[in-house]
């Protein structure tokens, strides 16, 4: 996945009705007197007194209400009102929204994939000249050809995370003598020895995310194709140059088998399509199991009093290389705004929000992280977080962006999520990757 980013934040707080379906977590920022804002940074955008803009993402919870503040200080100065929709349903929906003609102003979407299906169909309008100037400025190509389709730039990034961290606990690493794993093999005996010491099973499961339900897989299988088969195999893989059933594809699903289809390793092996998600690590806590696969964006998932440092309750490592000296390759998710409307103040919130000022508005409230070059990564909230804004901005990491995400939306988004169910269920791998290759559009 879903990664992503992928921002499925736990569950909507409220539903509230919008165009006929249920979006869910509206959080609406009125563009109220904030006598103490400093508006000089915000001159450039105009002023919008009365303009509304809406928006929708997958982003809910404490990260919406994050998200809302990240932009209040806009909203002041240039006197937009800014409505924002989360829901965890809204890769569901959004279609049905622009089919309708009923679609929110700007869409913060986890899966590029989708975007591109929708930008394929004419539902988006072409980034503004001031975006295209900030993603120029502030964010690799790479980062770019994810809003561009064909010859046209559609949306900037906005945030982004780093799949392929396993969490810990410090502690019961130091009082047991575990070591940080440097290498898959290290983490395959790291997992054995505790299993073998009886008290609780290693890697701790949880898939469950209602439409997505099966996305924290993905993750692994993605970070298992680039680990064991390089970056190369890993981008025919996406963009179908290989067949998703191509016998590398299935040696990766059947190496993350050994763990997530493993009694030894995860207990009842279904029991994970039950569990929330951003429920899945927090039996660290207690002891009940040690490892965790999770991306960085799981730090705001431990909750208050939770210390999250080398010499914290929790950390994180990333998933070793097969070899210890291999360069370092990690695979990451993010979101790409896009446009249904051209309206003035649609374009300078697009603006602003793919600017090095929104960036470090956001990052500095915590929790998340960007690969907006402009950012400053002192501002993270923790040690891991500036960490992986270190590892984004560094030109010597082999960043890959979530291979899910990329591909179709019928497949990233759909029976790639419904073939892990399968798969956890009792399906073999090669069943499910036929299955899935079955469904990919055709061209």
């Amino acid at each position: 996945m879903s990664s992503v980013l992928r921002h499925r934040l736990l569950m909507p707080i409220a539903a509230a009705g919008i165009i006929g379906l249920a979006l869910s977590g509206c959080v609406s920022d009125e563009p109220v007197d904030r006598g103490d804002v400093d508006c000089a940074p915000y001159d450039t955008y105009g002023t919008f007194e009365g303009d509304e803009v809406s928006i929708s993402g997958t982003i809910v919870e404490a990260e919406a209400d994050r998200l809302v503040e990240s932009w209040a200080d806009f909203a002041s100065c240039t006197g937009i009102a800014i409505d924002y929709q989360g829901t965890q349903e809204f890769e569901a929906n959004i279609r049905q929204l622009a089919e309708g003609g009923n679609p929110p102003d700007l869409g913060i979407f986890p899966q590029p994939g989708l975007f591109a299906d929708l930008a394929s169909s004419d539902f988006f309008v072409p980034a503004p000249e001031a975006v295209e100037a900030n993603v120029d400025k502030f964010w690799s190509p790479d980062w770019k050809a994810y809003g561009t389709n064909g010859d046209t730039f559609y949306g900037a990034p906005l945030m982004a995370s780093i799949k392929g961290y396993v969490w810990y606990s410090p502690s019961e690493f130091e009082e047991k003598g575990y070591e940080v794993p440097t290498t898959l093999d290290e983490l395959n005996d790291l997992a054995d020895t505790i299993a073998d010491e009886g008290d609780h099973k290693p890697w701790c499961a949880s898939y469950a995310s209602d439409a997505a339900t099966g996305w924290p897989v993905t993750d692994w299988i993605e970070d298992y194709v680039l680990r064991e088969q390089g970056p190369e195999v890993y981008d025919q893989w996406y963009k179908h140059e290989i067949p998703f059933n191509d016998p590398r594809i299935v040696e990766a699903f059947d190496s993350v088998g050994d763990i997530l289809k493993n009694e030894d390793m995860v207990g009842d092996v279904t029991a994970g399509l039950s569990i929330p998600f951003g429920e899945g690590g927090l039996p660290i806590l207690d002891g009940t199991c040690s490892l965790h696969h999770q991306a960085s964006f799981y730090e705001g998932f431990w909750g208050d009093g939770v210390e999250v440092a080398p010499d914290g309750d929790i950390f994180a490592f990333i998933l070793p290389a097969e070899s210890a000296d291999a360069p370092l390759a990690v695979t990451g998710g993010g979101e790409i705004v896009g446009a249904f409307s051209d309206a003035p103040a649609v374009a300078a919130f697009q603006a602003y929000l793919s600017s090095d000022t929104w960036a470090n508005n956001r990052v500095k409230l915590g929790g998340v992280i960007s690969a907006n070059n402009g950012l400053d990564a002192s501002l993270a909230s923790s040690d891991l977080l500036t960490q992986s804004i270190e590892i984004l901005q560094d030109p010597d990491t082999t960043y890959r962006f979530d291979a899910s995400d990329l591909m179709p939306g019928a497949v990233g988004g759909n029976s790639f999520f419904k073939g892990i169910v399968s798969w956890i269920g009792g399906e073999s791998s090669q069943k499910v990757a036929d299955t899935i290759e079955a469904s990919w559009p055709a061209e």
